[in-house]
């Protein structure tokens, strides 16, 4: 028998498998394929301590969120956390700003599946194959979150198994024939250590990991709440960097080209992992990344759709956006209007760039600014909740590690793009346009 649920509010049934599920969909267990080849040029081969440095540096993040949703569990994730702690401006700014990733990033996974189907069934167009995602992640997302977890469960394990059979063959051509490059030069580089140029790669790899901060928004779903959360996020943030390190330190090792090579050749830099795959282990095992690729960017998408959907929810319920969003289904126990919501913005997203040729260039480099902004105002949420608001004498969770966490996102943005830069900007201005005219209405009411 299904439990009661209040109206306005979510039904409790996700576990932490379910909350680490989520998460890694969202950031999908072989994520750093597709930047690869731009990682080992940048680093000049040390790919394993640029995911390594990048793991640290976004743990100051995933600890901010540990210390906020303790505080204040809501669906609304950063949203909730900065309208608490820093006021009913800073909140809707920072729900405002993570509602443009939450919204995009789903965009880009869907045009990722429909391109990978598109270069397997080619006289079927791409944007067709990403209609099609669209539809059968947010018909899961509208069964309900158990139902979502539940089958994301499965792509996610065999995700992490076409990971395990590369990982496999790897070692055994290693073995069997040696590496390309220096045993050492995942973590030393191939020409000499630069930390310049392993910290410019890592503002290129943490975007590999945005996506776990959506375990926060299920909060109000969790059985555990709070606490079940913090573990997810931490553990999931944690998985996540090993199999990268793992991952990209035994490419590095069969690539063929060097980082000097693949820097004067930026063409061939996107496709480097399946070129890698293809020379060292066979063209089977390149197909099945392939594929891989293909399903799991799909429910990647489903994961970042389902967090969009409770952060419409949220900010519906707050009267920040229309309160009809704020509706459950009695049902499914899912905010219906708040997923349809976020799944039509995506589609049109999604099809528009599938229907042009710079269309994967035109969103993914808009895609992080969004939560790259609500990192920064996390940050802050947690010096003002806890060294401000109550006094804290745990200086360095409540003080030093927001602190170094705004440094550390603060620097990814200075590298962002001109043109993430510029729509960022711009979004963040019609966002405070709507903030004002709402402040206009309501004194207007009184």
């Amino acid at each position: 028998m299904n439990e009661r649920v209040e109206p306005g509010r979510l039904r409790r049934s996700l576990g932490v498998r379910d909350l680490m599920v989520y998460g890694l969909l969202f950031i999908a267990p072989m994520a750093p394929v597709g930047v690869f080849g731009v990682l080992d040029a940048k680093s000049d081969g040390a790919l394993a301590s640029v995911y390594l440095v990048a793991t640290v540096a976004m743990g100051f993040t995933a600890f901010s969120y540990a210390q906020m949703v303790r505080a204040v569990p809501l669906a609304g994730s950063v949203f909730a956390y900065a309208r608490a702690a820093l006021g009913e401006g800073a909140g809707f700014v920072a729900g405002w700003m993570a509602m443009l990733d939450y919204l995009l990033i789903p965009a880009v996974a869907y045009l990722f599946s429909g391109i990978a189907l598109n270069s397997l069934v080619p006289e079927v167009p791409r944007w067709v194959w990403t209609v099609l995602a669209v539809l059968l992640t947010t018909g899961l997302n509208l069964a309900g979150v158990r139902t979502a977890a539940s089958v994301g469960f499965a792509v996610l394990a065999m995700e992490v198994a076409v990971l395990a059979v590369f990982a496999v063959s790897a070692v055994v051509v290693l073995v069997r024939d040696g590496a390309h490059r220096d045993w050492w030069s995942p973590l030393a580089s191939v020409t000499g250590f630069s930390p310049a140029a392993v910290l410019s790669a890592v503002s290129v790899a943490v975007l590999s990991y945005l996506g776990f901060d959506a375990i926060a928004s299920f909060v109000e779903e969790a059985v555990g709440a709070s606490a079940a959360v913090a573990r997810a996020v931490l553990w999931c943030l944690a998985l996540a960097g090993l199999l990268f390190v793992v991952q990209t330190y035994l490419a590095a090792l069969l690539e063929p080209l060097t980082p000097e090579q693949l820097a004067q050749d930026p063409a061939a830099q996107g496709p480097a992992f399946y070129r890698t795959v293809d020379a060292s282990i066979g063209h089977w095992l390149q197909t099945l990344v392939a594929l891989s690729k293909a399903v799991g960017a799909a429910f990647a998408a489903l994961a970042g759709q389902a967090a969009a959907g409770r952060l419409l929810f949220a900010m519906g319920r707050e009267g920040r956006l229309p309160r009809a969003l704020a509706a459950v289904d009695p049902g499914s126990a899912v905010p219906r209007r708040a997923l349809l919501t976020a799944a039509v913005v995506t589609l049109v997203a999604a099809v528009w760039a599938a229907r042009r040729a710079d269309g994967l260039d035109q969103l993914t480099s808009v895609v992080n600014v969004g939560a790259l902004t609500a990192f920064v105002l996390l940050h802050a949420s947690v010096l003002g909740w806890y060294a401000v608001r109550h006094h804290s004498h745990h200086w360095l969770r409540h003080v030093v590690v927001p602190v170094l966490g705004i440094v550390v996102i603060v620097a990814v943005l200075v590298e962002a793009s001109h043109a993430a830069q510029v729509v960022g900007g711009l979004w963040l201005l019609v966002g405070l346009l709507v903030l004002v005219t709402q402040g206009a209405a309501v004194g207007r009411r009184q």
